[in-house]
């Protein structure tokens, strides 16, 4: 066993000096055999975080031959403590407990004397050579248990470190879906606006101040379309915002559009939530798209149920004068085709025979399951 704070070595070198000094105080230095059997299993303690059954093998006769078993004890612990087989670990008791409770040699052994005092030593002897087992085994469980207990905390650590991104990503994702959402849609409609004020300008200060508004306007609009693809970058599934948008917000959104547009709804106020943001949310979009993409336009929203199905649509003419060159990032119909795919519903797109475009999204009155 490694005890904590002392080196292994060290540790060794302890076991093979209480081994020699048992040595000393129980084997007579004039019998060479005993001598050397002693000084073998003294020694073979070096060998034991390596070869423990062998080290055990070799600390035997020296319990054979004479009364020092330390030696044999400090193996048998060893190899308890590193050993999961445990009918080995019995084998190598009991062998102990044999050896050391026959006399040697064995020639001098009678069945009369194994009766009576000697079971009293044999049952020593027994308690002896289970002592180091139980211990051994007690700190191989111990040790096994440590280890488990630092696995399952870098587990834990893992974890938290898992839930930590998770939540970076969706608050990354829920920052990008507001900023594309309402801050690029609020800078869009204010470069639309200086573009007309730059046309209709009477004086050449006013055109140039529009121009300049116009121009930081596009600049805005470029770097918000690269922050939102690195946030977007998170791979998270886009969250919803706080405080969420409702169809009850819809005319406000239409009028403050700057677009020449009506709508048409018919929608009571017990639709879900959730249907109500991603309307909300398509019309928003697909205005922006009108004022980027088709200046001068006339749009159509109608918003109408029937048969179980929300069905929106979102109709512009043709662009009366050439588009502004906007910057886009593309995200905007796929954001609103993920949110329809998560309800339950669809959405089209596409031009309409008179130069305009259409929008069609289709979701289920309900929650999707």
């Amino acid at each position: 066993m490694k005890y904590q704070g002392v080196p292994p070595p060290l540790l060794d070198a302890v076991l093979v000096l209480l081994a020699l000094v048992d040595t000393w105080g129980n084997v007579d230095l004039g019998q060479e055999l005993a001598v050397a059997c002693a000084l073998l299993g003294a020694f073979a303690l070096l060998l034991r975080r390596r070869l423990p059954l062998t080290t055990f093998v070799l600390t035997l006769p020296t319990t054979l031959v004479t009364d020092a078993v330390f030696a044999t004890l400090a193996a048998l612990y060893t190899l308890s403590s590193l050993s999961r087989h445990r009918g080995l670990l019995v084998g190598c008791a009991l062998t102990y407990s044999i050896i050391d409770f026959l006399p040697w040699p064995w020639s001098t052994l009678r069945v009369g004397e194994l009766a009576g005092p000697n079971l009293v030593h044999l049952i020593y002897t027994l308690g002896t050579a289970a002592a180091p087992v139980f211990l051994g085994q007690l700190v191989q469980a111990h040790r096994e248990l440590s280890l488990r207990l630092a696995e399952i905390t870098k587990a834990r650590e893992h974890e938290r470190l898992l839930t930590a991104q998770s939540v970076l990503a969706k608050e990354r994702a829920q920052l990008a879906r507001e900023m594309h959402d309402v801050v690029s849609h609020q800078v869009s409609l204010i470069a639309v606006q200086a573009g007309a004020l730059q046309v209709a300008g009477g004086d050449a200060e006013t055109k140039e101040a529009a121009a300049t508004i116009r121009r930081l306007s596009v600049q805005t609009l470029d770097e918000l379309r690269h922050m939102v693809s690195v946030l977007r970058a998170s791979g998270s599934r886009p969250t919803e915002l706080t405080p969420q948008p409702s169809l009850a917000d819809l005319r406000t959104l239409v009028e403050g559009s700057g677009i020449d547009a009506d709508l048409v709804t018919d929608l009571p106020d017990n639709v879900p939530a959730t249907v109500q943001r991603a309307v909300y949310r398509t019309v928003q979009e697909a205005l922006t798209n009108v004022r980027k993409h088709a200046p001068g336009a006339r749009a159509t929203i109608q918003v109408r149920r029937a048969d179980g199905t929300i069905r929106t649509t979102v109709t512009n003419t043709a662009p009366v004068r050439p588009a502004l060159p906007l910057p886009s990032a593309h995200h905007g119909l796929i954001g609103l085709r993920q949110r329809a795919e998560l309800l339950g519903g669809t959405i089209s797109s596409g031009p309409t025979p008179d130069g305009g475009y259409e929008l069609l999204l289709e979701l289920p009155a309900t929650d999707a399951p």
